[in-house]
């Protein structure tokens, strides 16, 4: 267990759909052992059997079922899944807010959590009192909450208000704080469920700066988001839930690919019924191979087109089509068919198909979404997100780029043109 900071076994949580918990007063204890034999004798006389009396299955639902895995000390794991899937349980879990149905959570270090805003903090207390009372609760001594304090406030960017009580806070300004406290009370293990999408672009930015700092220190993290370039960038590992079971568990770009099949890689052509109200419409969308084979899986060195199918119902000046292909919720791709704008295209009423097409060895291994679009520069007509999906494979990458190496960042091959010139 040495080199184990979270260890899940067999973990489930069940709630009780569609009954509100009430609180029993000691009368009603007291009422119901008095009553308890003549219940038994009722449900005799009036012919139930107990087992007509006992909670339906069906009045319950498992947030969480069967999930098992380990966390080492140093390792940050990303949680991922679609809505619903239990991830926010499972953090609710590791961080001791609620208790499992079955199975266990073994923690071992000093957990520091954030999850949803509010969590944590009193709301009639001072910016102040609440950094104070966060790292009593973790067991930090007060002179090591004063050493870090400067550094707190600095990071939430709250000098003027450090002084106010948080239930005047901003949403955005609680978060801040929130996070600050959790990064910078060194707790071994550190629970982040997906609040960062609470704050500003500047601040995000700085908060995954501080998280991947967090992780070169050699402290845990679990991380919980949509955001799947966030858990590209941060992570080692992920794992995946959905409907509250565990789908895959293993290298962040392997589970990333699973969570891909899991919405589903479409058939390589989608069609959709044409819009009269509007003066254009796209009517279909197809993938199709550099030897025009429709399919939705591609080895890198191929070619990829998108073709679309539109009509158009009256003349239309500045008609444009737009292409965006995305990875892990990062753009990669963003075009439109009148790039060059040197003459604005003029459409008159008819049928038309134009076709993108994406050069192999350009975009790297991985399952991709694209998003189609129609409009004029002052007005969008139609926006299908998600509206496809492909995957590629490098399976003629040495044949290609030989010494590629599969692991470097970014979305994109193309290594540019180097030039190394000698001057002494």
């Amino acid at each position: 267990m040495g080199d184990i900071a979270i260890r899940v076994e067999n973990l489930g949580k069940r709630y009780r759909l569609g009954q509100r918990l009430r609180y029993r007063t000691f009368r009603d204890a007291v009422s119901g052992v008095l009553s308890a034999p003549f219940r038994g004798v009722h449900s005799y006389l009036s012919g139930q059997r107990p087992s007509e009396n006992a909670q339906k299955s069906d009045d319950f639902i498992w947030a969480l079922k069967e999930v098992s895995f380990d966390v080492k000390h140093g390792e940050a794991i990303g949680i991922i899944g679609r809505n619903g899937a239990g991830k926010s349980t499972l953090l609710k879990i590791l961080s001791r807010i609620t208790k499992p149905s079955e199975g266990c959570a073994e923690i071992h270090g000093r957990v520091g959590s954030l999850l949803e805003v509010g969590t944590g903090f009193h709301p009639e207390l001072t910016g102040r009192e609440n950094i104070y009372l966060n790292g009593a609760v973790l067991g930090i001594k007060k002179w090591e909450i004063g050493r870090k304090f400067d550094g707190i406030v600095a990071f939430a960017e709250l000098d003027k208000f450090i002084d106010t009580p948080v239930k005047h806070y901003s949403t955005g300004m609680y978060m801040r704080l929130a996070f600050a406290v959790a990064a910078h009370l060194e707790s071994e293990i550190l629970l982040v469920d997906e609040v960062l999408a609470v704050g500003d672009a500047a601040f995000q930015k700085k908060c995954m700066g501080k998280m991947r700092e967090v992780g070169r220190e050699g402290r845990t993290v679990v991380f919980v988001s949509h955001n799947m370039g966030a858990i590209a960038e941060l992570c080692d590992r992920a794992v995946l839930l959905d409907q509250g079971r565990q789908i895959a568990d293993g290298d962040v770009a392997g589970t990333l690919g699973a969570y891909a099949r899991l919405s589903g890689l479409n058939a390589p052509q989608a069609q959709y019924s044409p819009d009269s109200s509007l003066p254009s419409s796209i009517i279909s969308l197809k993938l199709c191979n550099q030897d025009g084979v429709e399919t939705c899986a591609f080895d890198i060195g191929e070619g990829i087109t998108v073709s679309i199918l539109y009509r158009v119902a009256t003349r239309l000046r500045g008609l444009q089509l737009t292409v965006t292909v995305s990875r892990n919720m990062v753009d990669v791709i963003h075009s439109f068919d009148t790039d060059d704008l040197t003459e604005i295209p003029d459409r008159d009423p008819g049928l038309y198909r134009v076709d993108y097409t994406i050069p192999g060895m350009f975009l790297k291994s991985g399952i991709y979404s694209i998003r189609v679009g129609a409009g004029t520069p002052y007005k969008l007509f139609q926006d299908f997100e998600s509206a496809l999906r492909f995957e590629i494979e490098e399976r003629s990458i040495n044949t290609h780029m030989k010494g590629y190496r599969r692991g470097r960042p970014g979305h994109v091959i193309s290594p540019g043109v180097w030039k190394t010139t000698k001057l002494e």
